[in-house]
């Protein structure tokens, strides 16, 4: 466990202090400390006072032409030297960190779109350049994703239209799309789809909120409705809801081409722009520049751009 230190007897004491106790102990001449430390030689003398007065000894004294060390000064060199080795470690060294020996374990916050279509390659990534670290996958939305991050529930998420919250930095690594996902057997339409055979389906909803979609953000200014027969809130359980069955959904592309590889449904680019959106990192602003987030960001990062590819042309 860390010793506390006291910080009143502390504030007795500063950096420059201990400077100037190393560089008469090396030099042993006021003049030569002050030329070493480019001060003056009153301002050497000044601090070497303050010494004195915090340790109740002279620490240095006048023989021969020299300042020679007391055996309280000897007593505390070697203790102030590893001191300010310590420091300047502290301050000025990066903590080392290497992704292949780090036991760590990192937790992503991101929906479930994005477990399903990056979260492998993610795992796959860390097993090859961590093999030691642990990586968990938290499920979150655009409601809860930036308390988690400002808490410091989750190392980083991944989030399409990243909130500006303060304390939070993000970075944009993907562009996402939809796209439209069914059984072409059961469903019995042209491809690719069209308006009339997009709408003429019942649809299966994936929402936060289980009532509205993009989907009827699109279609309201058209003065057009769809008929949304199943709402659920996992894009996961989304295919056994399509397979044999006469269903649409329209979700984002990144998922559709990832669910529709493992269960065989039909991938569609939707009948009507639907637009886009911006995919994007959020970390918190104090691990900015910690060693092992860049590394995890970059990882993350480079996963997601790959994992971002929709389809642009129907396929089963």
């Amino acid at each position: 466990m860390m010793e506390t230190i006291d910080l009143n007897d502390s504030a007795r004491l500063d950096f420059n202090l201990a400077v100037t106790f190393l560089a008469l102990w090396q030099e042993r001449n006021v003049s030569r400390a002050a030329r070493r430390l480019m001060l003056s030689q009153s301002a050497v003398s000044a601090a070497l006072a303050r010494l004195r007065t915090v340790t109740g000894d002279p620490l240095f004294v006048r023989l021969g032409g020299t300042m020679q060390p007391t055996p309280r000064a000897v007593a505390m060199a070697a203790a102030v030297q590893a001191g300010m080795e310590q420091v300047q470690r502290a301050f000025l060294l990066p903590p080392p960190f290497d992704p292949a020996r780090t036991q760590r374990a990192f937790t992503l916050a991101m929906s479930d779109d994005f477990q399903i279509a990056v979260g492998p390659e993610i795992a796959r990534a860390l097993d090859t350049e961590a093999p030691a670290a642990v990586v968990r996958f938290r499920q979150s939305s655009r409601a809860t994703v930036e308390g988690m991050i400002a808490a410091g529930e989750a190392d980083l998420a991944v989030i399409a239209h990243a909130p500006e919250g303060a304390g939070l930095c993000h970075q944009a690594v993907a562009d996402g799309g939809f796209a439209c996902v069914f059984d072409a057997a059961a469903c019995g339409v042209t491809l690719p789809l069209d308006v009339p055979g997009w709408l003429g389906l019942p649809h299966v909803l994936v929402s936060f909120n289980g009532r509205t979609g993009i989907v009827d953000e699109v279609l309201a200014p058209l003065g057009l409705t769809r008929r949304v027969q199943t709402a659920l809130t996992h894009f996961a359980a989304l295919p056994p809801f399509l397979l044999g069955r006469r269903a649409v959904a329209t979700l984002p592309a990144h998922a559709a081409a990832r669910l529709a590889a493992f269960s065989g449904l039909t991938v569609s680019p939707p009948p009507l722009p639907m637009g886009g959106y911006r995919v994007s990192l959020l970390w918190r602003k104090d691990q900015d520049a910690d060693p092992a987030s860049q590394w995890l960001r970059g990882v993350v990062g480079r996963c997601v751009a790959a994992g971002m590819e929709g389809p642009n042309t129907h396929t089963a």
